[in-house]
């Protein structure tokens, strides 16, 4: 969490009076240091003095770095950094030497020139004075850059959450496209132009099927979690597609207990299990086999599994397939639970494969 997720949500809605705020609280604090260094004397005269100065030079950095980001960005520049005025260390740095003489020279002119005072020379003091000086700008530029380094600081964080945003949306558009098998998609279309010519009224209800999946599916992705139930609907509706094809050689069975219905749960997160059953296991079977999908609680865990009775685990003939939907599943239940989720493999005797999940309750 940043100092700004902090801040009132007004300050939060209003990020140039909020990035004020904090450039006059850091006048403030060297004001009162000033103050302290001084003995107590001439407190409101050296506020003054300590937040126009601090004023002018974290505004004169801001001005220069913004001036030299759009500089790079009109030659080229390629960082999304310099979108948000930063242009790194490397050209920062000759702002922070340079504008905190000239922004120490501007505000304290203009509080001289308000208060009807004679300008003074930075370098016109004493010895002391002007080590006095130095020190005072010294402190103001590194409260100024430590500021400055903190925002692009939260900048690079931001960045590096924005990509990790759109690394997930394109994450879940592979998800997706995963879940929309190619392969059964386009054996169901084959199907169904066949269905047109022979059996109308089959292929009518077929096409409505395919299309309440489609865009069940589609749904479902786009949510972060959804009632075991929902997930059970999905399934069903993809299987009855699957049946189209495989007839009675799938005998597919779900058992969902009424009290786990509700529970929430990532959204297709058992297809993938199911497709990898049908291709890998019922389909190269001769008879085909029964599909069971089940779920049920241990103490404060969620077992979902899926279990066929086809050729067994690692006896299909090879295909193409990539691994990428039993991958894809520990991704997302590392990402979403750590350790406490699981996916497990298992040979059933005499043949046959059981995928099991464990997910936490809580």
């Amino acid at each position: 969490m940043t100092p700004d997720s902090l801040a009132p949500p007004w300050r939060q809605r209003h990020p140039r009076i909020n990035e004020l705020l904090n450039i006059l609280a850091v006048g403030l604090v060297i004001g009162v240091l000033n103050w302290l260094i001084r003995g107590g004397r001439h407190f409101w005269g050296g506020m003054l003095y300590s937040q126009a100065i601090t004023l002018c030079i974290a505004y004169g950095i801001a001005l220069y770095n913004t001036g030299v980001s759009r500089w790079l960005l009109r030659r080229g520049g390629q960082s999304p950094a310099l979108l948000k005025n930063w242009p790194g260390w490397t050209w920062a740095l000759p702002g922070l030497v340079l504008m905190p003489l000239l922004g120490y020279t501007l505000g304290h002119g203009l509080v001289d020139w308000l208060l009807d005072r004679p300008q003074r020379n930075l370098w016109g003091g004493s010895l002391l004075q002007t080590l006095v000086t130095v020190g005072f700008i010294v402190l103001i530029s590194a409260a100024v850059a430590y500021y400055f380094f903190t925002r692009e600081s939260l900048a690079a964080l931001k960045l590096a959450h924005e990509q990790a945003q759109r690394q997930a949306a394109e994450a879940q558009l592979q998800t997706l496209q995963a879940q929309l098998e190619p392969h059964m998609l386009f054996n169901t279309l084959a199907h169904l132009r066949v269905l047109i010519k022979l059996r109308p009224d089959d292929a009518q209800a077929m096409l409505d099927q395919l299309i309440a999946f489609l865009r069940a599916t589609l749904q479902a992705s786009r949510r972060e979690s959804h009632p075991l139930s929902a997930e059970f609907e999905r399934l069903r509706d993809y299987l009855a597609l699957m049946q189209v094809r495989m007839g009675a050689r799938l005998r597919p069975e779900l058992d969902l207990p009424a009290e786990l219905a509700a529970l929430p749960v990532p959204p297709l997160l058992l297809q993938p299990l199911v497709e990898n059953a049908i291709k890998h296991g019922l389909e190269p079977a001769v008879d085909g086999g029964r599909l069971r999908i089940s779920a049920r609680r241990r103490d404060q865990r969620l077992l979902l599994c899926v279990e066929d009775e086809g050729v067994g685990l690692g006896q299909a003939p090879a295909s193409d397939g990539t691994g990428f939907g039993l991958t894809q599943i520990r991704e997302r239940l590392q990402s979403l639970y750590g350790p406490r989720a699981s996916l497990t493999l298992q040979a059933l005797d005499p043949q046959g494969c059981r995928a099991e999940l464990e997910l936490p309750l809580k």
